[in-house]
């Protein structure tokens, strides 16, 4: 902490952090323990974030996330979607294919930006706000693969026919970004994905996951 910076606030964002990287929640006790302050503290911390939604307790008196954290997210997508555009808008321009930046919205992917190549005849019209299963699809299988092995190195996803009939698609998962669960991808008409496709993808997803950091 420093001479500029509110404990409180440090506090209330730890709470926060803390009870999104569990599903089960966590007492106040279990907070006072990983935040090393007393029981009293945190009650007052858990107070004001109920005010704002922001947290919700149950009956058994375990602390989660509130949906309050939603209507913050989707003001994320536009800054998300901004910083993907380059990478996006280069890999569409090279395959020649739609590409897109796909994010997971709860049980579902989420196409969040877009982008069409200029000098193909023809091209998949895709359009942000695009919804699918995450079983489905390259984009949502990649994100999938990357949550079975989250260590393993970068690699990409191949589907055909799944979401459209005659389109192929390639995909490969965000990785390292941290608050952000997604993929990197690009559809085509056609029966197979180029060999050169899934390589530039990865490097595609690289990139967005570095202008994200």
């Amino acid at each position: 902490m420093t001479a500029e910076t509110s404990q409180t606030l440090d506090r209330g964002l730890r709470v926060l952090k803390l009870l999104a990287d569990t599903d089960h929640g966590l007492t106040v006790t279990e907070l006072s323990n990983k935040l090393g302050v007393n029981r009293t503290v945190v009650y007052r911390l858990l107070a004001t974030l109920e005010q704002h939604a922001l947290v919700r307790r149950d009956l058994g008196g375990r602390a989660r996330v509130g949906l309050g954290v939603l209507r913050l997210g989707r003001q994320v997508h536009p800054l998300v979607r901004e910083a993907a555009l380059p990478a996006l808008r280069a890999l569409a321009e090279d395959i020649g294919a739609t590409a897109h930046l796909t994010l997971v919205d709860g049980t579902e992917a989420l196409a969040v930006a877009v982008v069409e190549p200029t000098w193909t005849d023809y091209h998949v019209a895709y359009r942000a706000g695009f919804r699918h299963p995450l079983d489905r699809g390259a984009a949502g299988r990649a994100i999938l693969s990357a949550r079975q092995s989250p260590l393993a190195e970068p690699g990409y996803t191949l589907t055909h026919g799944e979401l459209e009939a005659g389109a192929s698609g390639a995909a490969a998962p965000l990785l390292g970004v941290t608050g952000v669960e997604g993929s990197v991808g690009v559809v085509m008409l056609a029966d197979s994905v180029p060999e050169r496709v899934g390589p530039r993808v990865v490097d595609a997803a690289r990139e967005v996951a570095e202008a994200l950091r």
